[in-house]
């Protein structure tokens, strides 16, 4: 099966069908993060914010339902958040060798790398990732048996609409985003226009045909700008404790070249996304789902029509 929405089927059906694959494969991952963590639960995190994305896409369709899903596998995620950042930072330093190799031939990165390494070991051993894991797995596994209680409308209207709204809130929220980031540059404006344009990425592969103008390369670029995003989220999130008073990463001497390959690479990211957010979600959310939610009556309502369509563009 695949992620996305079959329009010539009746729309609870399908977003059932896609939450019962998606949450299995969560769990699936988390088995697998016992003996291979730092793969496992990355791989959990991005079925997660798979689910969610489909619960907020038909979110007005079944308002209880969804808003309780999406609060339960937030809060999975956030339970699975620490390990899986104690392996983006390193990562992060990485990265940043990369990027900049002339000033880290001389490894005036190493200290932190091995002192991030460490973190990453204490996070990944012991009682408390089995716990973790356990804690998860019941969640989801609580979350699989509700699936079936979930009622969506399936007259083509009335589907299409609660699709058309889901994709218009998620632009509203990344068109905000982008506002703030602009304006006032701070981190959790980054944050929420990645979160934003992730979520975006996938209603993109949910709605596949549905969507009124060719999606490929407009998926493409939606998750360039996820990607480099993320990567400025953890440029943010590493800054913060190079500032941290305790000095987590080290003595200043050990983290002076971080310091100025941090602000030199944020600058970058910073110039960048905004530069690539605004080509992507600058136009009105409103103006954007109009026509989504016209192709959407059409197609749901004309199956037969649909066929023609795929098997043209095939």
């Amino acid at each position: 099966m695949s992620f996305r929405i079959d329009p010539r089927l009746p729309l609870t059906g399908e977003v059932r069908r896609i939450l019962a694959e998606e949450i299995g494969k969560a769990l699936q991952h988390l088995d697998a993060a016992r003996s291979r963590p730092e793969q496992g639960l990355h791989k959990c995190r991005k079925r997660l914010k798979s689910v969610r994305a489909l619960l907020r896409l038909v979110h007005s369709g079944d308002e209880t339902f969804c808003t309780t899903g999406n609060q339960c596998y937030r809060n999975v995620a956030a339970l699975l958040a620490g390990p899986r950042e104690a392996t983006a930072l390193i990562e992060t330093i990485d990265r940043l060798a990369a990027a900049f190799p002339k000033e880290s031939a001389d490894g005036g990165l190493d200290a932190v790398r091995d002192r991030l390494i460490a973190r990453q070991h204490d996070l990944h051993e012991g009682a408390g990732l089995e716990a973790t894991i356990g804690a998860a797995t019941a969640a989801c596994e609580d979350g699989m048996k509700r699936i079936e209680s979930l009622a969506l409308p399936d007259q083509p209207e009335q589907a299409a609409d609660v699709l058309a709204e889901g994709a218009r809130v998620t632009l509203r929220r990344a068109k905000k985003a982008l506002d703030r980031a602009g304006s006032r540059g701070e981190a959790n404006d980054f944050h929420d226009l990645r979160k934003a344009a992730k979520t975006h990425g996938m209603h993109l592969s949910l709605l596949g045909r549905l969507w009124p103008t060719p999606i490929k390369a407009r998926r493409k670029a939606v998750d360039a700008l996820g990607e480099r995003l993320g990567e400025l989220h953890d440029l943010f999130v590493m800054r913060a404790l190079f500032e941290a008073d305790d000095e987590p990463l080290g003595p200043r001497e050990d983290t002076k070249l971080l310091g100025k390959l941090l602000k030199r690479s944020e600058k970058q990211l910073r110039k960048s996304c905004l530069a690539d957010a605004t080509e992507l979600f600058g136009d009105s959310p409103k103006r954007s789902t109009r026509k989504l939610a016209r192709k959407a009556r059409d197609d749901l309502a004309s199956p037969a029509s649909h066929d023609e369509t795929s098997a043209s563009a095939g």
